[in-house]
């Protein structure tokens, strides 16, 4: 089973720009390029606080594929 995450897809999909979710999430461009890259498995607080700046459900922001 693989975890897609996907926050640069709904940012998108938002036409939100990359250092406005960044700044509305409150973390640092850094990790949220790593985010949207999947070179890191981020920590669920961080996931929410993306959520919550997108307005969207968190389990929006996953796709599992089996």
């Amino acid at each position: 089973m693989r975890i897609e995450i996907l926050v640069r897809e709904v940012r998108k999909k938002q036409n939100m720009k990359f250092e406005t979710l960044a700044k509305k999430a409150n973390i640092s461009k850094g990790t949220l390029s790593k985010i949207e890259r999947q070179e890191v498995e981020p920590r669920l607080s961080t996931m929410i606080l993306i959520a919550l700046a997108l307005k969207v459900e968190l389990k929006e922001l996953y796709k599992i594929h089996f």
